[in-house]
């Protein structure tokens, strides 16, 4: 497998996909059509743009970049379905003040949003594990608890929110997200049928990242110890930007890598990834591929790396990671 260096996530209706600085989203409007945005985005660090390319320090800044433009182009999709009747009869500044609120409810979901996810995903299960110190003395046994204990409520948050039809659908085209990457990255034109042989889970996702922060975040944990509770809350805290850093480096390396090792390494988060990615049916792997032609010649992908010809059938490789 050829890493494309293309990734993205899925929207409401749709597949948002990144190449480089450029990214596109393509959703399926209610009428039946696909429609297409195509831009460039700016990351957050502006013109210290080159903290996005240093080794450990970039996973901080691209993890923020992905959230701030995956929460934008999920409220771009999610206005295609507002009441028709109502956009109709808006006035140029009603929109314009429409968007300011927008952007406003945005930031400060996403700020709410981190702050929960915080609490629930890394201080929670510190003080479950902490409570439990009268029949667990060790505190590295303990430590070794608060990760089991973390990862058991990401999975089942994960687990639960993919019962709700909606939180399933997105799922679905999450999963043609990745069946597009995977065709491409496995030498097949990106065609319908290529696609729905493809493999739905992929090394690069973004479930696979935060099972790696998870991880990451635990052992980081045996090398600094402190004694009071309120310390070991900073602590965890604290080292979310290294543990970011660290876990941006691994997923990044084992999507570049088909190393057996790597291999082992990333099957957790393939795994799980069963519950994040759903299969997507043809409507939707349209919707992917409109979206990954909009930022990537797979064409030239093809010539360069498989020796493809246009017109030329390219071998089942199969979509397996």
């Amino acid at each position: 497998m050829k890493s494309s260096n293309i990734g993205g996530q899925a929207v409401l209706e749709g597949v948002m996909m990144k190449n480089r600085d450029t990214y596109a989203v393509a959703v399926r409007k209610p009428d039946g059509e696909i429609e297409i945005k195509k831009d460039n985005y700016r990351s957050v660090t502006g013109k210290w743009s080159a903290l996005t390319k240093i080794p450990f320090i970039r996973g901080v800044f691209n993890f923020v970049d992905s959230m701030v433009l995956g929460m934008s182009t999920l409220n771009w999709s999610a206005g295609f379905y507002e009441e028709e009747e109502e956009a109709r009869e808006r006035t140029e500044a009603e929109k314009k003040k429409a968007k300011k609120q927008e952007d406003l409810l945005m930031a400060l979901t996403m700020v709410v949003s981190f702050v929960l996810a915080i609490g629930i995903f890394m201080v929670l299960p510190y003080f479950i594990s902490d409570f439990l110190k009268k029949w667990v003395p060790s505190y590295t046994v303990r430590l070794i608890l608060e990760g089991v204990v973390r990862i058991a409520i990401f999975v089942g948050y994960v687990a639960a929110i993919s019962l709700m039809k909606d939180i399933r659908r997105l799922y679905q085209y999450h999963g043609a997200e990745h069946k597009c990457i995977n065709c491409i990255e496995h030498g097949l034109p990106l065609t319908v049928e290529n696609v729905r042989k493809s493999s739905k889970e992929h090394k690069r996702c973004g479930t696979s990242f935060m099972l790696f922060v998870m991880i990451v975040g635990i052992v980081l944990l045996f090398f600094v110890r402190v004694d009071s509770v309120v310390m070991r809350v900073i602590v965890r805290i604290a080292l979310l930007p290294i543990i970011a850093g660290i876990s941006y480096e691994l997923i990044k390396w084992a999507g570049n890598s088909n190393n057996p090792i790597v291999c082992i390494l990333s099957k957790p988060g393939l795994m799980l990834q069963h519950l994040t990615t759903k299969e997507p049916n043809d409507e939707m792997i349209q919707v992917g591929i409109a979206s990954v032609e909009a930022v990537f010649d797979w064409k030239e992908y093809l010539r360069k790396n498989f020796g493809w010809q246009d017109g030329e059938e390219t071998s089942d490789v199969s979509g397996s990671i």
